[in-house]
C-alpha cells in the first residue's frame, strides 16, 4: 500500500528493525519509531502525516503503550487508527488495552502475513467510519431532540443530548458523541442556527459544547474539562459562558 505512514512505538530494535523492513518491503513508509511514551507522542502529535500506529503495550517495562492509546484516543478528531503487537499475555493487561479500543492485539513473534492484514483491515475500518455530507444543500433534518446525520446510504438519527461538542475543520463540522464521531460539511455558524442555545453554547470560534457536558471550566488556562475527558479551548471572546453556568458563592 503506497503513501501509508507507519508510526513504529517499539523499545527493542531487535522488534523494530525486522518490523520496518517488512513494511517498507510492502510499499509502506515509516514515519518514526519510538522508543518511549514521550517521543511516540512527540512524534504523533508534531507529523500532519502518520495514517496507523504499531505498538508494544510495555515500553521500558511499563505499560506506557496503553498509556499512549489512552492519550491519543481522549481528542477523537485527533486520533488514529492502531495495533498492539506485544509479548504481553497477561489478562488483566489485555483488558486494560482492549477498552483502547485497538483494530488488533497481536502477539510477538509476528506472523507478516497476519500484520499486513490486521494493519489494512484496521486502515479500511477507520477511515470508513467518517460520514460526510456531500454539500450542504443536502437536507439536514432536525427537532428539539435529535438531528439526522448521513451514515452510508441513508441518515442516523443522533439525539442532541448525546452531543458532547462540535469542532469546525476548514469547511468541515465534525460532530463528537461518546460514541461516534460524524463529518458533516457545513459552516459552525449555520449549524449553530440549527441548535437550541440554551443546550448549545461557543466557546472558542472553532467549538461548541453541549453545555450539559461541561465538568470543569478553567479560565485562567482557557480550559474547559467536557464528559469523558474531553477537552476544549475557551478564548476571551466567549467567556460570557460562565454566566451561564450556575455556581454557589
Amino acid at each position: 500500500m503506497d503513501n501509508i505512514n507507519v508510526l513504529i512505538v517499539e523499545d527493542n530494535p531487535n522488534e523494530s528493525e525486522p518490523l520496518v523492513a517488512l513494511l517498507k518491503t510492502h510499499g509502506y513508509t515509516i514515519a518514526g519509531v519510538a522508543t518511549n511514551l514521550k517521543d511516540a507522542l512527540n512524534i504523533f502529535y508534531n507529523s500532519n502525516t502518520i495514517d496507523i500506529v504499531i505498538l508494544d503495550v510495555f515500553l521500558n517495562q511499563v505499560p506506557d503503550g496503553i498509556a499512549f492509546a489512552e492519550t491519543i484516543n481522549a481528542v477523537p478528531n485527533a486520533s488514529k487508527p492502531f495495533v498492539f503487537l506485544t509479548s504481553a499475555t497477561d489478562r488483566t493487561i489485555f483488558e486494560r488495552a482492549k477498552l483502547t479500543q485497538p483494530f488488533s492485539y497481536l502477539l510477538k513473534p509476528f506472523n507478516e502475513l497476519e500484520l499486513l492484514y490486521a494493519i489494512e483491515m484496521a486502515l479500511e475500518r477507520f477511515y470508513a467510519q467518517k460520514n460526510v455530507f456531500l454539500s450542504e444543500d443536502q437536507d439536514t433534518v432536525i427537532s428539539d431532540a435529535y438531528l439526522y446525520i448521513k451514515k452510508g446510504k441513508g441518515l442516523k438519527k443522533v439525539f442532541l443530548e448525546d452531543i458532547i461538542y462540535i469542532e469546525v475543520e476548514e469547511k468541515y463540522c465534525n460532530i463528537i458523541t461518546k460514541k461516534e464521531k460524524f463529518v458533516i460539511l457545513i459552516s459552525l455558524t449555520k449549524i449553530l442556527n440549527l441548535l437550541d442555545a440554551n443546550m448549545f453554547s461557543r466557546t472558542h470560534r472553532n467549538f461548541v459544547v453541549n453545555m450539559q457536558k461541561i465538568e470543569e471550566i478553567i479560565p485562567a488556562d482557557n480550559l474547559i474539562i467536557l464528559s469523558d475527558n474531553h477537552q476544549v479551548t475557551l478564548s476571551e471572546t466567549y467567556k460570557g459562558i460562565i454566566k451561564k453556568v450556575r455556581t454557589l458563592k
